[in-house]
């Protein structure tokens, strides 16, 4: 089956380009030149999976995430964004995101993130096809939907929480993931008591890549993490 994609995007020709490349990679696509033609769309042709810029005409995507939100909890969002700055990344998740992508990016990753979050909310992705929960880096691999994390030395089994905050990680591999990402998008606030909890998770996590030369988990106090890998 073609996944339906609703994608929000102001500027032509970058609408274009990706609105080819996700349709030439199997999915439907349904383009909107602004915030309030994305939620008509939204409302009248309900897509699987919504991609959204955030500076749009009309309504931005932070308004057009709430309010999608408001009709629908479960469908996963991907924010695409020049806005880079933390603060702009916490907006997108506290708005009802999932994922977050700068601009510039590569189609290729926007591809795994979109199949990662498919996976993740149950839709047929993760019964049809197991290979996208297998997520590689390094000489490791993680199962999301087993929820075991393969290194070099052993085979860990892993919680719900530990599995949530590696695919985030490795999500945002190579740049810094900003503390309430987290602590928003899996405990559900970022109280000191879960900011405290997801310390502890950070350093179990650690402790099974610390013997992979190729992967660097790494701590930015009081700011945030970054997986370099």
């Amino acid at each position: 089956m073609k996944y339906k994609v609703l994608y929000a995007e102001d500027e032509p020709t970058l609408a274009q380009i990706i609105s080819d490349g996700l349709t030439n990679s199997g999915y439907q696509v349904e383009v909107a030149v602004d915030g309030q033609q994305a939620f008509e769309i939204f409302q009248f042709n309900p897509p699987d999976i919504c991609v959204l810029d955030i500076m749009m005409p009309a309504k931005d995507g932070y308004t057009l995430a709430e309010d999608i939100r408001k009709l629908n909890s479960g469908i996963p969002i991907i924010f695409l964004s020049a806005k880079s700055m933390p603060d702009d990344i916490i907006k997108g998740f506290k708005s009802g995101g999932n994922d977050y992508l700068k601009k510039p990016f590569n189609m290729g990753e926007l591809l795994v993130r979109m199949e990662s979050l498919l996976a993740r909310f149950g839709t047929p992705t993760a019964q049809e096809d197991q290979s996208t929960s297998r997520l590689v880096f390094g000489a490791c691999v993680l199962d999301t939907v087993s929820q075991v994390l393969i290194t070099s030395l052993a085979t860990h089994t892993l919680s719900y929480k530990e599995t949530a905050l590696l695919e985030l990680l490795l999500q945002h591999r190579n740049t810094l993931l900003p503390r309430q990402v987290p602590l928003l998008n899996i405990w559900g606030d970022d109280s000191f008591y879960n900011a405290r909890s997801m310390d502890v998770f950070m350093s179990h996590i650690r402790k099974m890549l610390k013997e992979e030369p190729s992967v660097q988990l790494m701590s930015i106090r009081g700011t945030g993490y970054k997986l370099i890998c």
